[in-house]
């Protein structure tokens, strides 16, 4: 799938998790349900890091672009390294490493421990490349043709104030984990990164979403749905029936964690 669609299917993702929570006894605050909705649609955007044309990887000019082209190599290593005996050999990393299960958890751990070990100022910096890349998808048909620092001053307003809100009182950042504030920030990232291999799954590509398991001899064997299901990334099924689909369910599931918090 495009940009778009994955990040509001990672914001439909937190909201549903929202609800979730609420009916088994364990609401989150507004601010969680708000944050984590704004990190998962971000998240959601960054399995495509091994693509230099994709919306993450123009979100913060050069140095994005160069991370770009490191995990697209890394990712054709790793990939070229570990192919089963009927995977061909590849020259790029797309589609390979980061649209696993195995980098969604480590990307997720990652960022928790790193706002276990570092505190707030990693706090802020998770924030802001997140609310900077869920400005790209949720709002893209603004942050396009808007410059890159507006949308850099937006991320960061949006990081700082949130970060504030959620080190208030009651208001979140011990939310599941009491001892250890924050802990929780790596969930919707990993749900995000998840969300994203489920859709690109439903594209004709199909995604090796269970690496390094072997499936009928291959390691990176492009998972989908049946052929007959699949359709092309940014085609009508996308843009008239996923995205709203993902608008609706995600204020349904919304609204639902709210009133029943």
């Amino acid at each position: 799938m495009m940009g778009p669609a994955h990040s509001l299917s990672g914001a439909m993702a937190w909201l549903g998790v929202g609800l979730a929570t609420s009916w088994a006894g364990a609401p989150m605050p507004w601010a969680v349900l708000l944050t984590g909705t704004l990190i998962c649609a971000g998240a959601a955007l960054a399995p495509d890091l091994d693509h230099k044309s994709a919306t993450i990887s123009r979100a913060f000019g050069p140095p994005s672009r160069w991370l770009a082209a490191l995990i697209d190599k890394l990712s054709a290593a790793v990939y070229n390294a570990t192919r089963g005996r009927r995977d061909r050999r590849r020259s790029g990393g797309h589609r390979t490493l980061t649209h696993t299960w195995v980098w969604a958890v480590l990307i997720g751990v990652g960022f928790s421990a790193a706002a276990i070990f570092w505190g707030r100022w990693a706090v802020l910096i998770i924030l802001f490349i997140h609310m900077v890349l869920a400005v790209e998808g949720l709002l893209w048909r603004h942050a396009r043709p808007s410059s890159d620092v507006l949308v850099w001053m937006l991320g960061a307003a949006a990081a700082w104030i949130l970060a504030g809100i959620l080190d208030q009182p009651g208001n979140g950042s011990a939310w599941l984990f009491p001892d250890h504030p924050y802990l929780w920030i790596g969930l919707p990232i990993i749900l995000g990164s998840v969300v994203h291999t489920i859709g690109d799954s439903i594209t004709i590509s199909g995604c090796p979403m269970f690496w390094p398991l072997s499936i009928k001899g291959r390691r990176w064997y492009p998972a989908g749905t049946p052929a007959f299901m699949r359709f092309r990334a940014g085609s009508h099924v996308e843009n008239a029936v996923l995205m709203p689909t993902f608008m609706v369910v995600g204020g349904v599931c919304g609204a639902g964690a709210l009133y029943f918090a």
